[in-house]
């Protein structure tokens, strides 16, 4: 099946949906229409209404989009069907273009222009979704991975200054200790009791982020049909004895 053409100039959705956040961006003539608040379980109550708003808000319906980007995935099990599901519904009738994003880019897109970007988020069940990145030439320089955080390892092809040299670290808040030189570490796994052990900050993006790299024309669109979803992870929840087992480990 041929890919179906990207938007250029026309308007562009963009839908977050991996984390407890609903985050959605609409880019049109120049302007950037952003909702982005924490809901929970009120994502798959409030998706619709709030596209609706800021296609209201800037003049559009839905059969005007470009395309619509979504989060893939490495992230929240049931958001990821939401965002994806929602996306899928609004380009089908239409023939938009779906650009899907995978989550750990958009995570690691905070930290532009470094050779060695950790981006890592809480996969729960005490593990994090992580891979790592070289945001100079833009190329991911691992699987994404889900696992505990003790055990992220550097890659064997990342680019590390060879020695901390004097004042090197002045103004570098990821460059930590001489060994960890040069590192970006970023998402909020570096906010969990047990972080990667890397330095590193708990941001995350927004659905604005998505809106750039789907602009940049990285990611193929796909068709509504073609749309899937990046799982890492096998086995999605815990047992109720899992959970009993892992409570009286604690």
């Amino acid at each position: 099946m041929s890919q179906p053409s990207l938007p250029g100039s026309r308007p562009l959705l963009a839908i977050d949906t991996s984390t407890q956040w609903l985050s959605l961006a609409l880019r049109h003539g120049g302007q950037t229409h952003l909702f982005h608040e924490e809901t929970g379980n009120r994502q798959s109550e409030l998706i619709l209404p709030q596209i609706a708003a800021l296609l209201a808000e800037a003049g559009l319906a839905v059969a005007d989009l470009g395309a619509i980007a979504y989060a893939q995935g490495p992230g929240a099990f049931t958001g990821l069907r939401i965002g994806a599901g929602v996306a899928q519904g609004l380009a089908a009738p239409f023939g938009i273009p779906l650009i899907p994003v995978p989550c750990l880019d958009a995570v690691a897109s905070l930290c532009p222009g470094q050779a060695a970007v950790l981006a890592a988020t809480d996969a729960r069940m005490g593990e994090v979704f992580y891979a790592w990145f070289d945001t100079q030439i833009w190329q991911r320089l691992s699987p994404y991975h889900v696992g505990k955080a003790a055990s992220i390892r550097l890659p064997e092809n990342i680019r590390l200054p060879e020695k901390n040299m004097p004042g090197q670290n002045s103004g570098n808040p990821f460059s930590g200790s001489p060994k960890h030189a040069g590192i970006c570490g970023i998402g909020n796994a570096f906010a969990l009791p047990e972080p990667p052990p890397f330095p590193g900050r708990p941001g995350m993006p927004t659905a604005e982020h998505y809106l750039a790299l789907a602009a940049s024309g990285r990611y193929p669109a796909v068709s509504a049909a073609e749309a899937e979803l990046l799982y890492v992870r096998d086995k999605v929840a815990l047992t109720a004895a899992e959970q009993a087992a892992r409570k009286g480990a604690a």
